[in-house]
């Protein structure tokens, strides 16, 4: 287990070295740049975007988000030498929308990845995913498909760890109100697309958000929560009933995350079966990918080269 980025400069050579200053000049916006596609995941259509060649990368992002999060990465990615397919999630943008809550079930949000790889046509992919798309990718990791060549989790703990702060650590407890909330009955309603966008910096950038989240469903992005989210009394999973994740992990977390608290990290070990990568970022929050965005690419090219 290697914590911040001193790992980096022990294991990186002159070429990684040059990579990683590539990556340090501001990214180029890849709105226009990408091609869009979109997979059947048993009669849901999944769209995604894609952008590059060679091993494929996949992308998922969380709430309140869609594919353009990962806009930084999938051009240093590409030009990196992967294809990156990046997803709109179901309820999302451009994917399909059911309105039942249990349309958002955690089977049917791994089986939209594997339809995502199918319809790339390749053997092995990596997953990558921030929040609801970190609690995604946790459970494929779990689920074991054979496609999976490894993980990169962002600001999610693992979901026995998640369990294990509600029930235990009264500051995880407290700042979860928000999740509860939106297990409320008609939460979607006191929700606006342009309310959701607050967090995001670049005006240009917020103006495509607002764009997106007037085509999402505001009912879907509370049925993550309504499906999956645990809901009170809280109780920690007991050791074995979640299988190990078999494929190595890169776990990158922004230590100033509110939401997710940098306690749920401990013992996330316990829970791979492969190699475990932590990289901390101190004085970065929840949205780690476009916060921190060149330490997160950075991160993740030399996860990936290793």
């Amino acid at each position: 287990m290697l914590h911040g980025f001193g790992w980096l400069r022990a294991v990186a050579s002159p070429t990684l070295l040059l990579l990683m200053s590539a990556v340090a000049a501001p990214a180029q916006d890849v709105f226009e740049r990408v091609d869009h596609h979109y997979a059947d995941s048993d009669g849901v259509s999944i769209h995604y975007a894609t952008l590059g060649s060679g091993p494929l990368v996949v992308m998922i992002h969380g709430f309140p988000d869609f594919w353009y999060s990962w806009r930084d990465q999938m051009l240093a990615l590409a030009e990196a030498g992967f294809r990156v397919a990046a997803m709109d999630t179901r309820g999302y943008n451009l994917s399909d929308k059911p309105e039942r809550v249990d349309a958002y079930a955690m089977k049917l949000l791994v089986d939209d990845v594997s339809a995502v790889v199918a319809a790339e046509g390749v053997d092995d992919a990596i997953v990558v995913g921030h929040d609801w798309g970190g609690i995604i990718a946790w459970n494929v990791g779990m689920r074991q498909p054979s496609f999976l060549r490894g993980l990169v989790v962002l600001n999610m703990p693992h979901p026995a760890a998640l369990a294990r702060e509600l029930a235990t650590n009264p500051d995880q407890e407290r700042n979860s109100q928000y999740a509860r909330n939106f297990q409320a009955e008609g939460s979607h309603e006191r929700l606006s697309a342009s309310g959701l966008t607050g967090w995001v910096r670049d005006p240009d950038a917020r103006a495509r958000y607002v764009e997106a989240f007037e085509r999402s469903s505001l009912f879907g992005m509370m049925s993550y929560y309504k499906a999956n989210y645990p809901s009170p009394p809280y109780e920690e999973i007991p050791d074995g009933v979640l299988p190990q994740v078999l494929a190595p992990v890169l776990h990158i977390h922004g230590l100033e995350d509110q939401y997710l608290l940098a306690s749920g990290l401990d013992g996330t070990w316990e829970w791979v079966a492969a190699d475990y990568t932590l990289v901390t970022l101190p004085g970065i929050g929840h949205f780690v990918q476009q916060d921190a965005s060149e330490s997160v690419t950075e991160a993740i090219l030399m996860w990936l080269r290793r």
